[in-house]
């Protein structure tokens, strides 16, 4: 809500910018997209790894891993 209300003072004052604004946001967005697929993949590899090595203390009987 903030946000909206923000975009409308920058509207009101500065409707060049507010409309750039507008119309870039999408762009940036789907340009930025990559980048974020790649963060989920390298976050997921991560947590594989992370299982991958604490198996064996699991199986062992160590405690449980709390997150």
């Amino acid at each position: 809500m903030l946000t909206f209300v923000l975009w409308l003072l920058l509207l009101v004052f500065c409707w060049p910018l507010a409309l750039l604004a507008l119309v870039l946001y999408p762009l940036v967005w789907l340009l930025l997209l990559p980048f974020r697929l790649i963060g989920f993949a390298v976050e997921g590899v991560f947590e594989l790894l992370r299982a991958i090595i604490l198996l064996p203390a699991r199986v062992l009987g160590g405690r449980p891993a709390t997150r």
